[in-house]
């Protein structure tokens, strides 16, 4: 059984995924464990639950890697946990985690937005960090910004809060050469926005499409701990 946790970041994953692939919502705590009781061979994490509920543990993650399961991550709370869970096997995929991994990223807002409910196909109220990032990186490249744009809009971006994080906010807070139209750099970064967590999703997605099905061999070089914290949960 192949599962993958996603929301957000791709509302339209259940059309996305073949048949043998479920799509379960965003993880919180106890949700891979159930997936690895339940039988789970290949598990994808991609968004995951945090504020109001307990998120994924990564001693779920652990448990999970230590019965031979195969656990990706990327994009959102999976390209976290992939960096932090990397030598014990987790496997990161995509632009978001390598910059977590190389130490690049390390604030766990950096991929937080808000959106609203599933009812509502998950609709972006705000901009994460990466993709602003992403679209800030790929403008400098096509010379649509000059360096001076791009390294005011960068510090803007990282200093807004994440949740008040926009286009247009970061315009208004860059601290932008005189040279530079506001009306003009909002609608360029608008039109040209690029969604890294979904480019980083959707290669999550193909990965545990071609996964083996079945469970590999548990590792040899580490062993899992039940500890009494761990006990409690089960």
């Amino acid at each position: 059984m192949k599962v993958v946790f996603v929301g957000p970041t791709l509302p339209n994953a259940v059309d996305l995924v073949p048949t043998n692939v479920e799509v379960r919502g965003p993880a919180k705590h106890r949700d891979i464990l159930a997936a690895v009781g339940e039988g789970a061979t290949v598990i994808g994490l991609i968004d995951g639950n945090f504020e109001d509920v307990a998120p994924i543990w990564h001693k779920e993650i652990l448990f999970a890697l230590s019965q031979g399961v195969r656990v990706y991550g990327s994009s959102s709370m999976g390209a976290l946990r992939a960096a932090e869970c990397a030598a014990f096997g987790m496997i990161g995929i995509g632009n978001i985690y390598n910059r977590y991994a190389s130490g690049e990223l390390f604030d766990d807002s950096d991929v937080a937005h808000v959106h609203g409910p599933k009812e509502m196909n998950y609709v972006s109220l705000s901009e994460p960090l990466v993709n602003v990032l992403a679209t800030l990186d790929e403008l400098l490249i096509r010379h649509e910004l000059d360096h001076a744009e791009f390294a005011s809009l960068k510090t803007s971006a990282e200093l807004i809060f994440f949740k008040e994080r926009t286009y247009r906010a970061i315009v208004a807070k860059a601290n932008l050469p005189d040279h530079s139209s506001r009306e003009s750099l909002q609608v360029l970064l608008r039109t040209n926005a690029i969604n890294q967590k979904r480019r980083d999703a959707l290669e999550l997605l193909n990965a545990i499409a071609t996964a083996d099905e079945r469970r590999q061999k548990a590792p040899t070089d580490w062993t899992f701990a039940e500890t009494e914290q761990w006990r409690k949960i089960l």
